[in-house]
């Protein structure tokens, strides 16, 4: 059988870990390519949340790969083997790259449900159990570009024993081998690339083990799981993404799951990941907030700079949003916390507010409406405010990204850093 297409181009290594290039090779005939460090399309089921495809198509600067997740598509497991023609075709996805993972990052999954030869995702109707066959005949019917492989990734929390970890670690590798068997024999997952799954939980030597044993199977590239926002602090997590990518070949693109805030991006693109998912703008809109922040590295200051004025009034706003910000990390749980990336348009400051939501943003939210249309919308219960919302959202979060390449390719990343936390203002106490 033929192996994936991808193929990873790097431009440049910065010393101590990251990376920028081009991800090539990608869609049915190898004609879509996504440049590194970047993001997916972020979808549950093949639509972008509040947008449709209308919408989503007088979007610029997109990138060419979308996320799907099994644990939206499992349950129609039966229409997609009857329509025959994948995923793409079937949720009407012309072009782009489609890569499909287990869990939806915007959701948190239960734990507790994991056997040595199951896993389970949870869909409108409840869990669903997969075995390797059953997860394997999914990738069939979805014929994604590039899936993830099965992986138990149930321990995330910081209490969990180093013998659950190690159990993780082989059952992982274990379900990894068993996909890659039926992977190899399945006519229909030609040219598709498999994910091998990196767990290990907070243990250091689990991580390392994970990695280097999954790096000697075929497969295309790699997913960081159990590292997301809220399982660790941010030096751990730096910590063990660099200890893993030292064990990873540098040909191989690494995808980090549930990690989607700018400066937790940033930190770990700088310790070796190229892919990241991006659901961050998603749970932005749900709090009815606008990315508002400072990315713009380019020599000029006064060039229609992003958002000074809005990251200098997000100083007062913080004190709203708790003490989240300054100690780095949430709770897993916490996730509905606003962070100082945002602002939160339902706040009565804004009714009268007639600027658009970040000044020089060219999205079409920001072309036609103000900040106090929004505030109506929101208070309203309008559901044109999700619309323009994930517009002007889902447009700042992908200009950050080319910000990022940029940065990377240009040695500019202290500037971006000092940039997103507000040149030296109050949060530049904040650990790194």
């Amino acid at each position: 059988m033929a192996s994936s297409r991808m193929q990873l181009e790097l431009s440049r290594v910065v010393q101590g870990g990251s990376r920028v290039g081009v991800l090539k090779g990608l869609g049915k005939t190898g004609q879509h390519s996504l440049e590194v460090p970047g993001c997916l399309l972020y979808t549950p089921f093949g639509t972008v949340p509040h947008l449709t495809q209308d919408t989503l198509h007088t979007m610029s600067n997109l990138p060419c790969a979308t996320q799907v997740t099994l644990s939206n598509i499992a349950e129609h497991q039966e229409v997609l083997e009857e329509f025959k023609d994948g995923f793409r075709k079937f949720a009407g996805l012309h072009d782009t790259a489609l890569y499909c993972s287990l869990h939806d990052p915007a959701t948190a999954c239960p734990t507790g449900y994991t056997t040595n030869k199951t896993v389970s995702v949870w869909g409108s109707g409840g869990r669903i159990e997969l075995t390797a066959a059953k997860f394997m005949a999914l990738q069939k019917a979805v014929q994604p570009d590039w899936y993830q492989s099965m992986a138990d990734g149930e321990t995330w929390q910081s209490n969990t024993s180093r013998k659950r970890v190690r159990k993780s670690v082989d059952r992982t590798l274990a379900h990894l081998d068993e996909c890659l068997l039926v992977h190899q024999n399945t006519q229909e997952l030609e040219g598709v690339g498999v994910f091998g799954v990196v767990e290990g939980g907070d243990i250091l030597e689990e991580r390392v083990r994970s990695a280097r044993e999954t790096a000697k199977r075929p497969v295309a590239g790699f997913c960081l799981d159990g590292l997301q926002t809220g399982a660790m602090d941010q030096a751990l997590r730096i910590q063990l993404i660099s200890a893993v990518t030292k064990e990873l070949p540098e040909d191989k693109p690494r995808l980090l799951q549930g990690v989607g805030r700018p400066d937790e991006v940033v930190a770990c693109a700088e310790a070796g990941v190229d892919l990241f998912e991006s659901f961050f703008p998603f749970q932005v809109t749900e709090r009815g907030c606008a990315l508002c922040f400072d990315f713009d590295i380019s020599p000029d200051p006064e060039r229609a700079g992003r958002a000074p004025p809005a990251v200098l009034e997000l100083d007062e706003e913080k004190d709203t949003a708790g003490e989240t910000q300054q100690n780095g990390d949430l709770n897993r749980e916490d996730q509905t916390q606003m962070t100082s990336f945002e602002i939160s348009l339902k706040d009565k400051r804004y009714q009268d507010d007639l600027r658009p939501l970040v000044e020089g943003c060219g999205c079409y939210c920001c072309r036609n409406h103000q900040r106090a249309y929004l505030h109506h919308l929101l208070v309203t219960n309008e559901l044109l405010a999700g619309v323009l919302l994930m517009i002007h959202n889902t447009t700042h979060y992908h200009g950050f990204f080319a910000a990022l390449r940029e940065a990377v390719a240009s040695d500019k990343l202290e500037l971006l850093k000092r940039r997103l936390l507000g040149d030296g203002g109050r949060q530049a106490g904040r650990k790194e």
